[in-house]
């Protein structure tokens, strides 16, 4: 018996050393050299992602929308589901760890053979002396029993601990990926309210430019009754107006198209969008400041999200590993038991009883050793993961500061260039009646000026995309 034990001993032992020895994880690292500023920028830890969206925004018709597209959107709906789904697994994982108890009340009928174990010793209770009627047993034996059983896997080595772990750190990334829904959704109707009012401001600009164009033709065809004009100006004075209305009912087109995509943001069917009159009044903040790189890690919702999952998938990988140790469940009972269901709640009848045993892997334990590389292959996975995330955020961020830059560059340009061809355009039509310019100088003035003021508009709405794409980018636009 002593050797039996000893050889026990040295099996579980061994068992214990091979399971340890095997252990892998996964360290939550951002990518190596992660740089502390922004390309040539200062560092400087002032950061709009602390802003809230009713600050940042000064539009109450773009923060209407978004207050609406919160509470309707289908994304955002879902995403709140999924919040639901992991605080419910949470809750399921943790009670894992508890005894859990069940109300039995079972019946059942059992023919013994004669020479059988039960046959023979419930021949000879039958013969004894020391029983009574009640306590003879028939053939066949019914088995009726009431009362509580119960399992409990003693967590001796953290697995279900790691379970629950694992549990918590998805319901915290499910956290997350409902903060960076909200982000995204806010830069989204942001973005095309901003575009649909940049549209406006073409639409102003074409218009304007039909009267004007439809003002030249009229001269010009004047001018061809007295004899001062061909009818080959007349067609290109035409052609040109003809090319600005079609101009106008393309962005007529892309106004639709734009409601039509805030209609969706917001969760409604088609109806017009209540909009400020003008992009050029608009404000934005007048500092955007990027902190610096290492605030990613703590604002962005899905550098969050990927760090949770990140910490589960560990937690993982130690309940998986934790399934090469000898597990120990106890299963306890109590209630009433007897063969006759007159007898059921009898004093006598009242029983209890505790079985306890250990369970360890011999023959199934490459397929436990399969189950848990592949546990560790996808750890690694939700690392490469995360640091792609961290290093995609700090891609996004530089290109959202250039853009804001390069952009009031560029717009600071595009209007002295609108300011000289509108004043080209009156100088060509001064020169044109002192016959010292030709009508294709004054229709390429005009064309030219067209061109020049949708530019500045679309310049314009770049500006705060860009502003937009900054506040997304560091992590902003989920606090409300």
């Amino acid at each position: 018996m002593f050797k039996y034990k000893v050889h026990t001993y040295i099996v579980l032992l061994l068992f214990l050393i091979t399971a340890c020895s095997s252990l892998k994880t996964v360290e939550v690292a951002p990518p190596d050299n992660m740089h502390t500023t922004y390309g040539d920028n200062a560092a400087d830890s002032t950061n709009i992602a602390a802003m809230r969206i009713s600050n940042f925004f000064a539009d109450s018709y773009l923060l209407g929308l978004i207050d609406t597209a919160m509470a309707a959107n289908l994304d955002v709906l879902t995403a709140l589901q999924r919040v639901e789904i992991a605080n419910a697994n949470l809750k399921y994982n943790g009670l894992l760890i508890l005894p859990s108890v069940t109300l039995n009340a079972n019946a059942g009928l059992e023919k013994y053979g004669d020479y059988t174990m039960n046959g023979v010793g419930n021949y000879d209770t039958n013969l004894s002396p020391n029983i009574t009627d009640r306590q003879r047993i028939p053939n066949p034996t019914p088995d009726y029993f009431l009362g509580f059983r119960s399992s409990w896997e003693v967590d001796l080595w953290g697995k279900l601990r790691n379970r629950k772990r694992a549990a918590f750190n998805r319901f915290l990334a499910s956290q997350s990926g409902y903060k960076m829904v909200t982000t995204s959704l806010t830069a989204q109707i942001a973005t095309a309210y901003y575009q649909l009012l940049a549209l406006d401001n073409e639409l102003r600009v074409i218009q304007k430019n039909i009267k004007l164009q439809t003002d030249a033709l009229e001269i010009i065809k004047l001018q061809k009754l007295g004899g001062r004009a061909s009818e080959l100006a007349v067609q290109q004075f035409l052609a040109q107006l003809e090319r600005t209305q079609g101009l106008e009912y393309q962005t007529l087109q892309q106004i639709t198209e734009t409601e039509n995509q805030l209609n969706f943001l917001t969760g409604t069917f088609s109806k017009s969008i209540p909009r400020d009159t003008s992009i050029s009044t608009l404000k934005l903040p007048t500092v955007l400041k990027a902190g610096v790189p290492s605030q990613l890690l703590l604002n962005r919702p899905d550098i969050q999200e990927a760090e949770f999952e990140l910490r589960a998938m560990n937690a993982d990988i130690k309940a998986v590993h934790a399934a090469f140790f000898p597990a120990l469940t106890l299963s306890p009972y109590v209630g009433f038991n007897a063969f006759s269901s007159s007898l059921l709640f009898n004093s006598g009848s009242f029983a209890y009883g505790l079985l306890g045993g250990i369970t360890a892997p011999i023959f199934n334990r490459k397929l436990i050793k399969a189950d848990y590389e592949r546990t560790v292959a996808q750890g690694k996975q939700a690392l490469y993961g995360y640091q792609k995330t961290v290093l995609s955020s700090y891609q996004e961020v530089l290109n959202s500061l250039k853009s804001i830059e390069n952009y009031n560059q560029m717009y600071k340009h595009k209007q002295q260039e609108v300011q000289a061809l509108n004043n080209a355009v009156s100088v060509a039509n001064d020169l044109y009646l002192v016959g010292r310019a030709n009508y294709l100088e004054i229709i390429t003035a005009q064309r030219n000026v067209l061109d020049a003021e949708l530019e500045l508009a679309n310049t314009k709405k770049n500006i705060f995309i860009g502003a937009i794409n900054l506040y997304r980018s560091v992590g902003g636009g989920w606090k409300r």
